[in-house]
């Protein structure tokens, strides 16, 4: 593999640097004092070298392995004692080698060729690291960087790490000779540099996506109250920059971030106290249920020992009552030097875990596994021996008495804290890796690329790992995104602790950005149990209390904005929801419950004919009708008689039937407003009113000129007749007829909803269109009235049998009385209650006009018929 001049240079420097800081860890040997790094040989069972086609090499692939999260305290007599192993762990070397001997066993995948794999100890050390990644690219009698020498391994790919931190030291050196790494643990992209993006694949998906998962399950369980355990270091910073604008963003508060310090740390025993004293005040904060921790297994591993250092009595303490959310990179173990009683604390735990599936295959290879295989193995004596607490003996026998191992143990006989039968998420991910390696290497093989000829390289496989997609065995597909991501989604698990300390998962849901296409919550609530200090109750880790509906929260002054105290909400506002922020309006048709809570819907209010003052009003409306015909019929059947026809008899039909129009023009304004009624109250009304009051005033004008006739010489005389009346009558209501009908031409009326004015009732009403054509309707109303009332005034006292005169001003000082009142009540009133005020104006001033002309005539037709004669005889009665 070619390298260009930079990117050489570059490797130099890199590698000189690295070296002047490597000795300081070292022992004499080169290796740390604690543990070997030696590549532990495949047991023979498991691989068998074979042939390969193309440069007659064998192609490998290289874990890092993390073995160890402490080394025992060295003594005097003794030195380092062996260290302590993450048994669990060991699953994840187990999947490797089933996943490879299924490959080497499949003739159709890598004919001919066959895989192997080392492992080696990444010791959670970013100097060991860098050295334990160097002595496997470099491996020779002496080590020299960038020089192979009898090294008869062909590295194509290698797979690792677990965590971040040491995945990203591994790449540092990888990407340089554009080796593939396939990760297997969740962490955030933000970690690396884009010059490690073209070597860097991850097996599981974007942490991304387990952010969202995170934000979605506290707000399905209403949890605003978030303790947080992070892992110290830049991973755990990096995880707190992206999650605490989410959580602010969702109204999610965290008022404590507590740092755990990074495995790779040793603390003395005094600031281990202090620190689990720091943890312990924590933890006694009961508003502060739900706590997430976000690390690696050995991360929760600490916080049980921390909160055990921190209480005298940790079976009954108030610790219990806690609900806890751990990421995806945490596992549930136990190793020799923490007790396994400790993890009854976690029971209820709420896991994100990497997507995993159930494979048969994979427990029937683990149920042969025997601590025999190969001796050389220095990870599967470790194992075994701390997985059964028993030892081996320095010979080659194997004596079967207590406190030695036999080699028959069971690995099913373990509990899930010590061992699983089942593929975890990061086993999965290892056993996924390695099909993609093979799937990518078949690809590179047997292709008609320009790589057909000549060895194998691992760069030489990006452009296959890239672009590959296919089923693995358990069904699932494989395959990475445009950023090499595998498109798969997190486990949500639930942990439930027996009383024998053995712990089960059971998945609840899932992160499923795939199908929902949002990072979407899929979750059974039903099935979660919870720990045993809740009952079965959904835990509650809140600041405040909820606030009802009808109130919206307040903020307290000085406190997180999760703390609040609960205001009823303002006159006029409602809130629907418990913990609003705010209350707001009901919608224009709705109004506010009495309690605040909801809106109800407003009703419609209009001057309906069934309810009380509708009745009344129609009843009167109709009985002034009835009285008006009876008044006219009565005219009618005594034309003949001299009453009737003094004063114009035409004019008194007219004056009568226009009484009777307006009297029904009444009942257009009862019942809801439409088009056609809106269309007809106020010019009807007015014209009709215009025609009755000229009906009035032509009466009156006409006694004048009968008046001025009777005197000699008068040219009057011409004047009196039909003629006159019917001028007078047809002029002025024409002039109003112009009126209405450039109203109802420009800006005619229409119905509208007023859902402003009233808080409970949407008012039905008629707009106008113009006030001003409405008011000149009115003003012309009024201005005929009070001609024809200083008409009647001035001839109330002219010599006549039957002077009307001073019956008309009378009726016309009502009308004008009514009218004039009638503005400003008009203008005072909304509704019903308007459209009343105008119906009774022109019920109270017809009925005036009715009263005042017409009763005295029909007292003297009906009542007093006697004086009903010739003008001689009623004149002596009315001088007399």
């Amino acid at each position: 593999m070619s390298l260009s001049r930079d990117k050489f240079c570059f490797q130099l420097v890199f590698l000189m640097v690295l070296l002047l800081l490597l000795p300081p860890v070292m022992g004499k040997d080169g290796l740390t004092k604690c543990f070997s790094v030696d590549p532990v040989p495949v047991p023979h069972e498991w691989y068998q070298p074979g042939d390969f086609t193309i440069g007659g090499i064998v192609s490998l692939i290289i874990i890092l392995f993390p073995k160890l999260s402490f080394c025992r305290q060295p003594s005097e007599e003794q030195g380092f004692d062996l260290p302590i192993m993450i048994t669990k762990f060991y699953q994840h070397i187990l999947a490797l080698a089933f996943s490879v001997h299924e490959v080497n066993k499949n003739p159709q995948t890598l004919p001919n060729i066959t895989l192997g794999f080392h492992i080696l100890d990444s010791y959670y050390n970013a100097k060991m690291t860098y050295r334990t990644t160097l002595d496997l690219l470099f491996n020779s009698c002496k080590f020299i960087p960038n020089y192979e020498c009898g090294s008869q391994k062909k590295i194509i790919a290698v797979i690792g790490a677990m965590n971040s931190d040491i995945s990203f030291f591994m790449a540092d050196i990888l990407s340089l000779y554009e080796i593939p790494q396939l990760t297997y643990g969740s962490f955030a992209s933000e970690g690396h540099n884009s010059r490690q993006d073209d070597s860097f694949y991850r097996m599981v998906p974007n942490e991304s996506h387990l952010y969202m998962g995170i934000i979605h399950l506290l707000k399905h369980f209403q949890w605003t109250w978030i303790g947080l355990f992070i892992l110290e270091g830049d991973s755990g910073e990096s995880f707190l920059k992206v999650l605490k604008p989410l959580l602010s963003q969702n109204n999610i508060c965290s008022p404590f971030t507590e740092r755990i310090p990074n495995q790779s740390l040793l603390l003395i025993f005094e600031d281990l106290q202090q620190l689990a004293w720091k943890t312990s005040l924590r933890l006694q904060d009961m508003k502060t249920r739900a706590w997430l921790i976000y690390g690696e297994t050995l991360t929760i591993m600490r916080l049980s020992m921390l909160v055990a250092m921190a209480s005298s009595d940790f079976q009954d303490n108030a610790y219990f009552g806690r609900i806890w959310i751990t990421t995806a990179q945490i596992d549930f173990a136990v190793t020799s030097f923490l007790p396994r009683e400790n993890i009854d604390f976690f029971h209820g735990t709420i896991s994100f875990s990497i997507h995993s599936r159930e494979c048969a295959q994979f427990q029937t290879f683990l149920q042969n596994v025997k601590p025999h295989w190969d001796q050389s193995d220095n990870f599967l004596k470790d194992f075994w021996e701390q997985t059964f607490d028993c030892s081996f003996p320095d010979s080659s026998m194997l004596p079967k008495k207590d406190g030695t191992c036999t080699g028959d143990e069971q690995l099913r006989s373990l509990p899930e804290l010590v061992f699983e039968m089942d593929l975890t998420g990061h086993s999965y991910s290892i056993y996924n890796a390695v099909s993609a390696i093979a799937h990518a290497l078949h690809t590179r093989v047997f292709s008609r690329s320009k790589y057909r000829l000549g060895k194998v390289e691992a760069w030489q496989l990006h452009p296959f790992l890239q672009e590959i997609s296919f089923n693995n065995s358990v069904g699932e597909e494989v395959s990475f995104n445009e950023n090499k991501e595998t498109i798969a989604e997190f486990d949500i698990i639930n942990i439930i602790v027996f009383s024998n300390m053995s712990f089960h998962r059971v998945k609840i849901g899932m992160v499923d950005h795939k199908v929902l296409g949002g990072n979407q919550l899929i979750i059974n609530k039903n099935i979660i149990e919870w720990h045993r200090s809740f009952n079965q109750v959904t835990p509650v880790s809140v600041c405040s209390d909820s606030c009802h509906s009808g109130e919206q929260k307040k903020k307290k002054e000085g406190a997180m904005f999760c703390c609040y105290d609960c205001a009823p909400c303002a006159e006029g506002k409602i809130s629907t929801q418990r913990d609003m922020d705010d209350c707001h309006e009901c919608p224009e048709d709705q109004y506010p419950r009495k309690e605040q809570d909801g809106c109800m819907f407003k009703t419609i209010s209009f001057l309906a004919l069934e309810e009380p003052l509708g009745v009344i009003l129609v009843s009167f409306a109709l009985c002034f009708s009835v009285t008006t015909v009876w008044v006219l019929g009565l005219f009618i059947k005594y034309r003949h008689t001299p009453i009737v026809k003094a004063n114009n008899q035409d004019l008194t039909y007219i004056l009568l039937i226009s009484l009777l129009l307006c009297f029904l023009s009444s009942l257009l304004f009862f019942g809801q407003p439409g088009k056609v009624t809106c269309f007809l109250q106020q010019s009807t009304f007015g014209t009709i009113f215009s025609m009755a009051i000229s009906s009035v005033l032509a009466k009156t004008i006409t006694v004048i000129a009968a008046f001025m006739a009777t005197k000699p010489g008068s040219k009057m005389r011409k004047w009196l007749g039909k003629r006159l009346a019917f001028s007078i009558v047809f002029s002025c209501s024409l002039i109003q007829v112009s009126i209405c009908a450039f109203w109802l031409g420009m800006f005619p009326p229409f119905p509208d909803l007023d859902k402003h004015s009233e808080a409970t009732e949407i008012l039905a009403e008629c707009i106008s269109g113009s006030p001003i054509m409405f008011y000149l309707v009115l003003g012309y109303m009024g201005f005929l009235s009070i001609i024809s009332f200083i008409v009647a005034f001035l001839a109330r006292k002219l010599p006549d049998t039957f002077n009307e005169a001073k019956f008309i001003t009378f009726s016309m000082l009502i009308f004008c009385s009514v009218w004039l009142s009638f503005v400003p009540s008009y203008l005072s009133t909304k509704g019903k209650y308007m459209v009343a005020v105008e119906i009774f104006s022109i019920l109270a001033s017809s009925a005036g006009l009715l009263g005042c002309i017409f009763s005295p005539k029909c007292y003297i037709i009906v009542i007093r018929p006697e004086l009903n004669k010739n003008k001689h005889q009623q004149r002596k009665h009315f001088l007399g």
